[in-house]
């Protein structure tokens, strides 16, 4: 019996001495010994589905890297970034004033346009940029006033300190001047599904989060596609930012975003977005 109890401690210990091995989350690839390590980025929900394919790619050349992405508003990714409670911060509007304060490293890794949706039973199909300010301030509230059937408009829009909303707000040029009563939803999927959901609403999404849920309209007569946002004719256009202190980076991370600006990783900002390499 004692025999046995002894067994029973050592085959515990030896269990509990390979425990922190296994947290420090330690592989064996090829015969070596790598230690893995998780990049947290936190921040707009505009940029996580680039930010979400790039890390994929990125992990399924390096096993040992994972990147976790966390879609909470840019400027969440901005705070967190500064805080360094994020080692990178995704930002889907450029920084104001005061957030330029905090020294953070700014880099461009896509640029991408803001479509102005409807359902794809509205029969409007192009609006101009002061129709779309109209719209947003109450001033127009009807569709027949633009062209569309007789109803009222449902406004969508993102929640306060959304990027994508302040660079719309900003370049259509209504900022803090929302109508009362406009549906506010936090993240693109929110307003995405609020708009495939009612006929009568208009909002605003990431061109590269479309789907056929909903009808991306014309700005001025311009289409919203990566084509005019190349050529300069679609203006509804803003950076993707990735935002980290120097002295909060890794290693593992530099190389991340190193890899996210050469052509590899420059051909995946492409496919749904505008790379700038």
């Amino acid at each position: 019996m004692k025999k046995s109890l002894q067994a029973a401690l050592a085959a515990f210990v030896f269990v509990c001495a390979a425990l922190p091995l296994a947290a420090t989350g330690s592989a064996d690839q090829g015969g070596k010994t790598v230690q893995s390590y998780t990049i947290e980025v936190a921040g707009s929900t505009s940029v996580s589905p680039l930010m979400e394919k790039l890390g994929a790619a990125y992990h399924g050349a390096h096993p040992e890297i994972t990147v976790n992405v966390n879609g909470t508003g840019s400027s969440d990714g901005i705070k967190a970034a500064n805080q360094k409670t994020s080692e990178l911060g995704m930002s889907s509007r450029n920084l104001k004033a005061a957030e330029k304060g905090y020294g953070l490293t700014e880099l461009v890794i896509a640029v991408d346009a803001i479509a102005a949706i409807v359902h794809p039973a509205n029969p409007v199909t192009n609006l101009s940029m002061d129709q779309l300010k109209g719209i947003y301030t109450g001033k127009i509230k009807n569709w027949k006033d633009v062209g569309g059937k007789n109803a009222p408009i449902a406004v969508v829009s993102r929640e306060p300190g959304s990027g994508t909303r302040g660079a719309f707000e900003e370049i259509i040029g209504f900022v803090d001047q929302l109508v009362l009563g406009a549906a506010e939803f936090d993240g693109t999927g929110g307003v995405r599904a609020a708009v495939a959901g009612n006929e009568n609403a208009i909002g605003y999404i990431s061109l590269g989060s479309m789907d056929p849920q909903v009808k991306a309209i014309s700005v001025d007569g311009i289409a919203a596609t990566k084509q005019n946002v190349v050529n300069g004719s679609f203006k509804i256009a803003r950076p993707f930012l990735v935002l980290y202190h120097q002295d909060n980076i890794s290693a593992e991370g530099k190389n991340f975003l190193d890899w996210t600006m050469s052509p590899e990783g420059q051909k995946i900002a492409g496919t749904n977005w505008i790379a700038v390499k």
